[in-house]
């Protein structure tokens, strides 16, 4: 990474929202995560700082690249679990993969799962972000044969898991 660029980690708050709804929706299309079934698709996308950060249970948080929203990516119970969460619309800007941001942001994530009392995380994702997939096994998380909870993404085919 050039040593000149700053990237920072933070919550989401309103005035991040179209950003963030136009990245997961760009990203979403360029792996082919569009229309119902995708988590590009969900309601919450539009204004993600109303869904996340209510309580002490989930929090969205942004990457930004010298000033600029890139990406962001959330943690939220899974079914109302009070011990597994999820992992939740991880998505870059093409512009900010390779520089260690998805890492950060995934890092920062999982801290928060394990802060809030989280004992397992898991996500689901598309078998066409080897990328993500790789970081992911970095991470610790090891894939699944299927979903876990009521799971609305169905268009997913990658289930992962990871002991905190």
């Amino acid at each position: 990474m050039n040593n000149s660029q700053t990237i920072d980690i933070l919550p989401i708050r309103a005035e991040h929202a179209a950003a963030v709804a136009q990245i997961i929706r760009q990203v979403g299309a360029e792996f082919g995560a569009v229309g119902e079934g995708f988590g590009p698709g969900d309601a919450e996308v539009a204004a993600m700082h109303r869904h996340y950060g209510r309580d002490d249970h989930s929090a969205y948080f942004i990457a930004l690249l010298d000033g600029r929203v890139v990406g962001g990516g959330g943690i939220a119970p899974l079914d109302s679990s009070a011990s597994l969460c999820e992992l939740k619309k991880l998505f870059l800007l093409p512009e900010a993969r390779g520089r260690g941001i998805g890492r950060a942001l995934s890092e920062r994530c999982l801290a928060f799962a394990r802060e809030a009392g989280f004992r397992r995380c898991y996500l689901d994702t598309l078998a066409s972000m080897t990328t993500a997939i790789a970081l992911y096994r970095q991470l610790g998380f090891q894939p699944l044969d299927a979903p876990l909870g009521e799971s609305i993404h169905g268009g997913c085919d990658v289930w992962m898991l990871k002991q905190l």
